[in-house]
């Protein structure tokens, strides 16, 4: 599935020219604006600009989508070191089988037609990334590290990733965060070599697979207005008379939340679990290489033995031989799924801490309160 979709993203974006012509500065434009339109892409991406429609459009996609995974495209433009996200729209979650056997339209030609569309109402249609929905903080997933590999390889500044975590958001704590492949994980890529000496030249760790850029939300000046007026309070006389006055929310103190440290403990232990299974796996591939290697070099040395001794005879010495044709080696296993799993562990611990610390506060202060009453 991630990798149809990745191919699917890669079939919409535009390729990558190897050798442009280089475009020369346009001479119309005044010298203070040539920074802020920054033709050459040379400024780079220094925060994310999200704009208030576009936040309660992943929210709502992330929550009528359950328990899979929402993910869509993002919209908007560059300006002077500023990615401002205006627009997006969700992607399609139907895998290729469903694609066979029915009359919908498959990825690629969903987005073409879509940002066509845009295009058509005289909308921001440039692709600036994509965004993702995960579950207790373990966004570090296969899927996502392709697709995003997909578009720091298409886009005009690499394009980033928008997580939004939708445990967060059932605690009324909306959380967006926004992410770049590091150059260091680019590059190990380019080679498709993840083994432990690819990890060690290039410092790899699993905090080192994405580089976080800040986040900040954007309304327009209408949306502030009002919200300025439901949350302004009222004079106490005409209280009662206003319905639009926000009541304060209580969500933070439900005493039930525990159920979300239990799911998050839950999650925590089976990570553990599959990265238990991942190193057993990566420790038996690596037995299978000694074991051949050891075969090889067996061989290698007794075929020396028996060219020493028909040389002190006077006969010609063996002739040599390509020992990977005799012995197939295997090749090293990738670490890349295990750095994943440790940087959702890491994700969900975090998470873990901050809710039950949380959860802690409320259940002394619910103590308290009952023993004084």
């Amino acid at each position: 599935m991630a990798t149809s979709m990745a191919a699917a993203i890669a079939a919409s974006l535009p390729a990558p020219t190897a050798q442009a012509a280089p475009t020369p500065a346009p001479t119309e434009i005044p010298q203070s604006m040539q920074k802020v339109i920054d033709v050459e892409a040379e400024i780079p991406v220094e925060t994310v600009q999200l704009d208030g429609m576009v936040v309660m459009k992943i929210m709502k996609h992330a929550r009528d989508t359950g328990s899979s995974t929402a993910t869509g495209l993002l919209l908007g433009i560059d300006l002077d070191g500023t990615l401002e996200v205006s627009n997006s729209f969700p992607l399609p979650t139907y895998g290729d089988d469903d694609e066979k056997g029915s009359s919908r339209p498959s990825g690629a030609r969903y987005q073409a037609n879509m940002l066509r569309l845009i295009k058509d109402v005289q909308s921001d249609d440039t692709v600036v990334g994509f965004y993702q929905s995960t579950s207790m903080g373990a966004f570090f997933a296969q899927s996502l590290v392709e697709l995003q590999a997909v578009h720091q390889e298409r886009l005009r500044h690499g394009g980033i990733v928008i997580v939004h975590d939708t445990n967060q958001a059932i605690r009324a704590n909306a959380t967006f965060r926004a992410f770049r492949l590091t150059p260091a994980y680019m590059e190990a890529l380019k080679k498709d070599k993840f083994g432990t000496q690819s990890l060690v030249k290039h410092e790899l760790i699993f905090s080192r697979i994405f580089a976080e850029i800040p986040v900040t939300i954007k309304n327009s000046s209408l949306l502030n207005a009002f919200m300025n007026t439901l949350t302004t309070p009222a004079p106490q006389s005409s209280l009662s008379a206003n319905p639009s006055i926000l009541s304060p929310p209580f969500a933070a103190l439900d005493l039930d939340a525990p159920s979300l440290v239990t799911r998050n403990l839950e999650s925590l232990l089976e990570t553990m679990e599959a990265h238990k299974n991942e190193e057993s796996n990566v420790a038996y591939a690596l037995r299978q290489i000694a074991r051949e290697k050891a075969k090889a070099d067996a061989y290698v040395a007794k075929r020396k033995e028996e060219s020493a001794v028909r040389v002190a005879q006077g006969l010609a010495p063996l002739p040599e031989e390509d020992v990977t044709r005799l012995f197939r080696i295997p090749p090293e296993p990738s670490r890349l799924e295990g750095m994943l799993l440790l940087g959702q562990i890491d994700g969900q611990a975090k998470n873990l801490d901050v809710a039950a610390s949380a959860n802690l506060v409320k259940m002394y202060a619910a103590r308290a309160g009952a023993s004084s009453a």
